[in-house]
């Protein structure tokens, strides 16, 4: 009964020393540029990496994080790509980022892409960027000066030899 009421104690003790107000992933606000860049790869992920070395030669800014949910781009009832929107407290900017899914990638030689930010207010697609008859992984659009807009990202996907585009738009963002 002793050792029990000790293991209890011990455990008691354990929650006290975490924090109440720890955040949760996902909560507050957005890690420092500091905080988010120190350490990262240049290897393009599934879920964006700004520091790539194509989200560089789109001239991403290195503290640009994804806002509101993924779109994922469908081919026959199979996802083929997903779409995320980026923003940029530093830059103030926004961004359009595709992810080819490797499934896809290894079934098809080329494709051409295209990715943009669509901004509801002056309605019309801006930053577009198109890679035609490409064989990569990852897109970004260039950036966009829609801080103040409503937005959505926009991308899509045509394969080579396929008369059908194939798109997804993210959700609203103002």
């Amino acid at each position: 009964m002793r050792t029990r009421m000790i293991a209890t104690a011990a455990i008691a003790a354990a929650f006290v020393m975490v924090p109440a107000g720890s955040a949760l992933a996902g909560s507050g606000p957005a890690p420092a540029p500091s905080e988010r860049s120190a350490s990262k790869s240049v290897a393009p992920t599934p879920k964006g990496n700004p520091l790539s070395l194509k989200a560089q030669a789109s001239d991403v800014c290195e503290d640009a994080y994804q806002i509101g949910k993924t779109a994922y781009v469908k081919r026959d009832g199979a996802t083929i790509a997903s779409v995320k929107q980026f923003y940029s407290p530093e830059c103030k900017e926004n961004y359009s980022y595709v992810w080819l899914w490797q499934s896809f990638v290894d079934k098809e030689d080329t494709y051409t892409i295209s990715t943009g930010v669509y901004s509801y207010t002056q309605g019309k697609k801006l930053g577009t960027q198109d890679f035609p008859l490409d064989k990569g992984q990852e897109y970004w659009s260039t950036g966009t000066d829609t801080v103040e807009d409503c937005t959505a990202a926009a991308g899509s996907v045509v394969p080579h030899g396929d008369p059908a585009k194939y798109t997804a738009i993210t959700d609203k963002r103002c």
